[in-house]
Order: structure tokens, then sequence, then C-alpha cells
């Protein structure tokens, strides 16, 4: 039986099966015990040191000098026998492939059960000598293989040079042998040539091993059917190889034509983009026509009714005859000519009479207006005679189509509020265009007060539609634009005594999702219309005239920020004075964005012609986002506003600061350091600084705010109180008190304003009461937390009331726009008094007599579950007189384990003769519970003439 395999011929070459099988195909031909050595390997250097014989290794398989390094492996088939076959990268002995290549046997090609004979080198004549010298033998070993020729076929390959022999073991070999021997190489050398080249290549995974790594293992194999693997390996490398760089080439030429694909489609955006340049100035030209033909049609329909009217009955019909056969020819001239406007002939209208086309056969010409127009005047010639009529100016809510010509009145359009704003009325809410207006559908009074109308439109609550804002056309306005009522414009004269102006006020949008308001937040003051007071630009205020201002701002915030916000007025001096000063400030507490918290924040101040004033919001620290921590409530009234008053009044203001106090745990009457005066004679302070003392009777509005820092649970719940007191002839009488909901470890403000009259030496003078075991520390800066602002006005032209929440009628429970009714508690005024029985809005409405200029003031001290609590103060209307807030302020739940929650408001405006108030409380998803009537809840009315 053959034992062996032998690969079939390929192109001239032996290729191996498999290495594996032809070693063990060779270890079990060679493996017979009927042929045994006769001598064995035993002793220390043996192969396999288990045998534990300490003598030298001795016998024909030792192995020789050259090297002294024991083997690897070593496999004890058959006792007293060693055979040392290695075929391809298999051998018993993987560590140095040359090693293994010299001491392997040459292939068997005979049978298996024939030993092969054993031949001696020459000059041996035992098998000791062999031992000793072994005959020269192919080396396995194809490192020398380097550069190009390693992927040539071997038959075209430089043949393999003889590795020097060093030893005693070596012989000399003749290059004869050398040469027959290398002619004859075994099967193994064609897989270890293999082997060796695919290691020079790392990208098929298989390093060499001379590398580290580990040998080829069966990489080539034998073909298994004929007519397969016609290819030699060599060949398919470079074949590969070409292909690659085949491949990389036809991948630059895409590339290349991506790059043309690129720049034609550039080419082609840009000849679109000319040619809708080219389609847009045609669009251009067209409407140019279109409107050159509207000019004719308007001058023929003119001139067709000038012709009309004209009393020579002998003309008429001759001019009608020549316009209407020269019309299709003017029409097509003026087609023709798009960028020259349509000129009929000359027409003389400045002069007294007009002269029709100057033809021969009309005998005189056509009378016109008697007088050369001015400007701003049009000739009518609807009328008989023909007169100049001023021309008409567009009304609110229209856009200007043509300008007045000397023949012509100005043409206007009517603006399409539902086309230009798609979310006038809302989403689900259906928009019908109106005449200078539009009509939200199913739209209430309630929700046109909220402001949904939009920026500079009103609720007309007549036509029961939104109205576009008039427009004063450089005159001063008096009352801007509000929710439900248009703007009020009036001329001011040099002799005004006081006049008042308001605005919205907005917090800006956030420029960055990161901005801070550490270094303080400007806020816009969007005033509608300026005036010969002041001027309003980029959200400040800049005063043009001298006098005495009274600011007040009402304020409504839901905030996260890690500490109190602080919201304050500043008032920068003019380029000639520089310099800046905070009037006024007021903390808002930091309730973790639970709920909105309304403050209001006054001042009393002397300005003069290019002072600038502002609105500041700013936070202690820089933990306050402006666009995720900061929720404003907009009011649909104004919320800032101001009374101005001229020095022809003889109005006195005076600032002062209070000091800093700590730990104050009973009640606490503040001391007083005056800042500012504009005349110490008429007030000045008490000898303890504790009041304020009044020369002249007048009149005297001010403002208290105070800022704290309160520790305990009492604090909490009882709160604290503000209040103000006149002492008269040794005998104290107060005048107002304001409550505030105590906190605990928190910062806060409390304040209070109001009007009262006082007589000659009266003083005026505050104390804050605040629970027992309730610490509290009171706070004093130059910053306007801690100040008392007030102006004393003569009684000549002022006076002031105060009233109380009367004791019935008193609203509770659901609550929604219900009147508050009031009880008088100081003594009539010939200019406003509170309605009495018999009168229309007995005790709810507040009457004025006289015109002038109001500021009012409202503290107002309840119980509630509300989650928004509003209170307003409403304008009756009747008489023409637009119905609406005049002032509007808003709050938010009450704070835990508090008993009592407060709201306020302050506004100045304009009155009329006949102008009535009332106030309105609104509470929005809850109940009010119980509303004080006696301290905390009072309303107090400044008027002062104009």
């Amino acid at each position: 039986m053959l034992d062996y395999l032998v690969c079939r011929h390929t192109r001239g070459r032996m290729v191996p099966l498999t290495s594996v099988l032809l070693l063990l195909l060779s270890c079990v031909s060679l493996h017979n015990p009927a042929q045994a050595v006769p001598e064995i390997c035993r002793g220390t250097h043996c192969y396999g040191a288990e045998t534990g014989d300490p003598r030298p290794c001795t016998g024909a398989h030792c192995p020789g000098s050259r090297s002294s390094r024991p083997p690897r492996q070593f496999n004890p088939a058959a006792q007293g026998k060693a055979v040392q076959i290695v075929a391809g990268q298999h051998n018993a002995y993987p560590g140095s492939p040359r090693a293994a290549s010299s001491e392997a046997y040459p292939a068997v090609r005979g049978s298996a059960r024939t030993r092969a004979p054993e031949v001696l080198p020459a000059g041996c004549a035992d098998a000791d000598c062999a031992a000793r010298v072994k005959p020269f033998q192919p080396t396995n070993d194809t490192r020398d293989c380097r550069g190009i020729e390693c992927r040539l076929p071997l038959r075209l390959r430089p043949k393999t040079r003889a590795r020097s022999c060093v030893g005693e073991g070596c012989l000399a070999v003749s290059e004869e042998s050398v040469s027959s021997s290398s002619s004859q190489l075994p099967p193994v050398h064609l897989s270890d040539r293999a082997a060796q080249f695919l290691g020079d290549f790392p990208e098929f995974g298989y390093p060499s091993s001379e590398l580290g790594g580990a040998p080829l293992s069966v990489q080539l194999t034998c073909d298994i059917k004929p007519g397969e693997n016609e290819v030699p390996s060599e060949d398919a490398l470079i074949l590969h190889l070409q292909l690659a760089k085949g491949q990389e080439k036809l991948v630059e030429a895409l590339r290349g034509q991506q790059i043309l694909i690129h720049d034609l489609q550039q080419k082609l955006a840009d000849q679109q983009e000319a040619l809708l340049s080219q389609q847009r100035g045609i669009l251009e030209q067209q409407r140019r026509m279109y409107e050159q033909m509207d000019v004719v049609k308007a001058q023929y329909g003119l001139l067709s009714d000038t012709i009309k009217q004209v009393s020579f009955q002998g003309l008429q019909g001759e001019l009608q005859s020549y316009f209407e056969s020269h019309l299709a020819g003017l029409q097509s001239q003026a087609r023709s000519h798009l960028q020259k406007s349509y000129a009929v002939h000359k027409m003389d209208v400045d002069s007294k009479v007009m002269d029709v086309a100057g033809e021969a056969h009309f005998p005189r010409p056509l009378l016109g207006c008697p007088s050369a127009c001015r400007s701003e005047e049009y000739c009518d010639f609807q009328k008989d005679p023909p007169q100049c009529e001023k021309c008409t100016m567009c009304p609110p809510g229209f856009f200007l189509i043509s300008q007045c010509s000397p023949t012509a009145d100005r043409m206007c359009q009517d603006r399409d509020e539902c086309l230009e704003l798609p979310n006038a009325c809302g989403e689900r809410v259906k928009c019908l265009n109106t005449p200078g207006g539009f009509r939200c559908l199913g739209l209430s009074e309630r929700e046109a007060m909220m402001g949904l109308c939009g920026h500079d439109y009103f609720y007309n609550q007549e036509l029961q539609e939104c109205q576009a804002c008039s427009d004063c056309d450089g005159e001063p306005v008096t009352v801007p634009c509000m929710a439900v009522s248009d703007t009020v414009c009036g001329q001011l004269s040099e002799s005004r005594l006081s006049q008042s102006w308001s605005a919205n006020v907005a917090v800006p949008l956030a420029r960055t999702s990161s901005a801070h308001i550490f270094p303080g937040l400007q806020l816009n003051v969007r005033g509608k219309e300026s005036s010969s007071l002041l001027w309003n630009e980029a959200g400040q205020v800049t005063f043009l005239q001298h006098g005495l201002v009274w600011l007040d701002h009402n304020f409504a915030i839901k905030h996260s920020c890690r500490n109190f916000l602080q919201v304050g007025m500043r008032l920068n001096g003019s380029q000639e004075e520089e310099g800046q000063q905070d009037l006024s400030g007021v903390r808002i507490e930091q309730p973790d964005g639970k709920y909105f918290q309304g403050v209001s924040v006054s001042s009393g101040v002397e300005v003069e012609p290019n002072h600038t004033f502002t609105l500041l919001l700013k936070s202690p620290n820089q933990h306050c986002n402006q666009s995720k921590d900061l929720h404003p409530y907009d009011t649909s009234a104004p919320s800032l506003s101001l009374l101005w008053l001229s020095h022809d009044t003889g109005a006195v203001a005076m600032t002062a600061q209070m000091s800093l106090l700590a730990h104050y745990q009973t009640n606490y009457r503040p001391t007083f350091r005056i800042t500012s005066v504009s005349d110490p004679y008429m007030i000045s302070l008490t000898h303890d600084n504790r009041g304020v003392r009044f020369t002249e009777s007048g009149v005297v509005k001010f403002v208290l705010q105070q800022a704290l820092y309160s520790m305990g649970h009492t604090c909490v719940r009882e709160g604290f109180s503000l209040i103000s007191y006149v002492n008269r002839n040794g005998s104290g009488q107060e005048v107002m008190q304001a409550f505030k909901t105590g906190v605990n470890y928190r910062d806060t403000s409390i304040t209070l304003s109001g009007a009262v009259s006082v007589d000659s030496g009266d003083t005026l003078s505050f104390e804050i009461t605040s629970p027992s075991q309730c610490n509290i520390r009171y706070f004093g800066d130059n910053t306007g937390i801690s100040m008392l602002s007030l102006i004393w006005i003569p009684s000549a032209v002022s006076s002031a009331l105060s009233a109380t929440v009367s004791r019935t009628g008193l609203p509770f429970g659901a609550v929604r726009n219900k009147p508050l009714l009031f009880q008088q508690i100081s003594p009539d005024t010939p200019q406003v008094h509170l309605a009495r029985p018999g009168e229309p809005g007995n005790r709810k409405n507040f009457i004025f007599h006289e015109k002038g200029t109001a500021n009012i003031a409202l503290n107002l001290k309840l119980i509630h579950s509300c989650n928004i609590v509003k209170l307003s103060v409403q304008r009756v209307g009747g008489q023409g007189k637009q119905a609406g807030p005049v002032a509007q302020q808003v709050s938010g739940s009450m704070p835990e384990n508090s008993e009592w929650a407060s709201i306020g408001l302050r506004a100045s405006f304009q009155v009329q003769n006949g102008t009535a108030l009332y106030v309105t409380l609104d509470c929005i998803r809850g109940r009010v519970n119980q509303i004080t009537h006696e301290g905390g809840t009072n309303i107090s009315i400044l008027w002062v003439a104009v």
C-alpha cells in the first residue's frame, strides 16, 4: 500500500498537498521497530531531559556543536528511538526554520516499507563519522530573498547561495555537490518560500516567523481537480497589485469627473440666479406700467368730470368726443414706454384758467380755482365753483398710495391686518378685515383688555373690533394708546403747571441662552409717542424740560434665581453733568419660581433737560439666567407713569436715606439723612432725624422703601406693617398703612406711598412693626433700596383725598372683575370726591370736577386662594369717552404659612371735568376669603392743576 501522497505536476513544478500529511506519512514510513538505530542518545545534552541520565550526550543522534540550546519540544514516540522529521513549516522544533531544514530527511519516493539507504558523506566509513560531519543539505531558508525577486517564479529567480558552515562538524563541500544538491530541492522548499514571501506582506494577516508571528501553517494547497488553479501564486499576486494600481487610477479619474460636475452645477446655479433677476426686472417693469395706466385713467376721469361741470354746453360734447377718440392712443403710448411716465397735453393749473391742449377751435380757456392752492392743498373741481381743499391725511389702519397733488387729493388704501398678521387673532379664532382695523370673531371684551389686539391697536367697545391707534402727527401725546382706549393728543401751552405721561415696560429678549443679569438689565420703555416734555428712544426716557417729576412703576414677575431680584430707577446726568444717581430700588424675594410677585417702585426727583431716566433689573450674583429664570407678567395697562410739575407751582422735592440697623426685634422708627432738597427752608428734618417738618401748608406726595433681612417663622406667619403718621399739635394721626408678607432667612423690601394734606409746622414720620421673636436686619445705602422721597405742593394748586374699603359689600368667594366699595376718611375737596348716595356709582366711583393731573396709590390686604389676583383702576366711559384700565397690578398665590397677603398699585394720568374712576378685583382660579377694612387697605388720590 502506498503510504505517501504525491501532488500532481502543475506547469513542471511539484507542489506539496499539505505539509502536515507529508509529515505524518514520513513519520509512519520511517518508524519501523525492526530497523531501530543501534545506538541511542543518552546524557544531559540529549533532547528531552526527562531521561535523568547525568552522563554526557553520546551517540549518533546527539546534536552537533552548532547550537548548545536545548530543543523546545521532545516527542517520546518510541522508547530508545528518536526520529526528527521536518516537513514544510510544521517541524518538531518550531524555533528556527534553518535548524529544522538542515536536519530534515529527504522526501520518501519509494515504498513506505523499505528504508531508504543511508548515504555517508565523503571520507566517512561509519555512522560515527557521519554524526560529526554532515553533508551539505539544501537550506529551506528563504530569508535571503529580498526585493522584486521574491515575486518571480522559482525558475526565474537567481540561485540561492549555500550558507557557510562554521563548526567542527562542517565538511568542505565542492561547488558541484552544492549545485547538484540545490537542483534537487525537496517539496518543502517551495512551501517555505511561499511562507516567507507572505510574511513580508503583513497586510495578508500572517506575519513572518522572524517578526514573532506563528508559522504560516497550511496556506498553499494542491489542486484537488485537474484544470483548476492554473495561475501560479506569484503571478496571481502580481496581477492583484496591477489591479490595485488600476483601481487607484480609476478613482482619480472619477474624482476629476466629480469636480467637473460640481463646476457645471455652480455655473448652472449662477445662470438661474441671473434668470431670476431678469424675471424680477420684467415684473417690476410690468408693475410700473400698470401704475402708469392707473394714473392715465385717473387723469382721464378727472378731466372728464371737469369737462362735465363746465358751463359751456357747446364745448362739452366736442371735448368728450375728443378725449374718447384719443384715449386708445394714450393707453397704447403708456404701454410702449415702461420707464416714462404718461403726460397729457400740458395743463397750467397754477393760473386762474386751465388751457386744454391749446387747440385753436377752443374759443376760450376753462375756469379753475379762483386762486393758486397752497401746499398740502388741492383744487377740488367737484364743487361749484372749484375751490382749494386741504389734503386728506391717511386715517389709522390705511397706507398711502399716491401723494397729494394740486389737482388731486391724497389716495389711501385700507391695510389688511388679517393678511399681514397671520396670528392676529390666534390660531383658532377667525380674523375679519375691517376699514382701519380687524375683527376677531368671538373675541370677548375681557380678552381684548388682556391686550390681544396687539401693538399699536386698541379694542373699540362700540364697534367691538380692534382699531389702529391714532397718530398725533407731531402733536404731543397726552394719553398713550392702551388696550381699550385710543391715543389722546393735546397741545401744551407755555403756562402748563402739570402733565402726565405713561408707557408700557417690557423685559428685553435674551441675546444668548446663557445671558446673566448680574451687571444690570435695562428694561425697555415702550412709549408710542414723544412729547414736548420728553423723548423716548432706545428704551430710555430723555427729559426736555426742567421741573419736578414723580415716577411710578408697577412690575410683576415670577423668577427662579438663587437670590433676590432688585428693580430700580436710575437718572443719568447730561453730558455737562457726568454721573448717575440711583433714585430707588425694591427687592423681590426668592420663592423658587412658585408664584408671581407684584411690586411697585416710586421716586420723586428734580430733572433738567437732557437728563436720562432708565429702569434696571439686576441680581446680586451670577446665578440668574435671563432666558430661563425670568418670567414677567405683561399687563394691558401702562406699567410706567410719571407726573411732571413745573417750577411755577412752587413745589419742593426732597430725598433722604436711612441708616443701617442690625437685629432689631421690636417696632422700628427709621432715622433719615437728607441727600438732596430743592428748598431747605420749606422742608427740614426734626431734631432726632426721625421726621420731616414742613414750613407751610400744602399737599405731600411721599414714598418710603426699606430693604430688610428677616429670620424666624413668626416673621412669615404675621408679616410686617409700614405706617405713616402726621404729627399735629403734639398728637399723631395715622395716614396710610401697607402690609408685607414676611420671609424667613431671605431678603425682601417693604414700601408705602400716599398723599396727605399738611399744615404749617406738621411733621411726617414712619414706623415699621414686626412680630416678636422675629430678628430683622435693616439695610441702608446709596442705591435707593432704603430711602424716603417726597414732593411738597402748595394747596392753591393741589388737593388730596383718602379712603378705605367699606365694611359692607366686600367681595368674597369667586370674584371676577367685581368693583370695590370705599368709605371716605378725609374731608371733601372741590376737585374730587367719592360718589354719595343718589349719585351714579355710590361708594364706588371717584369723580373729578376739574381738569388736571391725578396720581393714585392703592394698597389692599386680603386672604385668598387664587393663582393670580389682579387689581385694576378703571376709567368710566360715557359721552364718547373710552373706558378701560388706567393702571393694573397682579400678584400670585399666598406664600406658605402666611396668614395675609397684599397687593398694591400706583399710577398718574390726566383727568377732565366729570372723569370717574373705580377699582376692580379679579381672582383667577380660586376664591377670595377675606379683605381687611382697617389697616393695610386704603387709597389716596392726589390732584394737581394744569
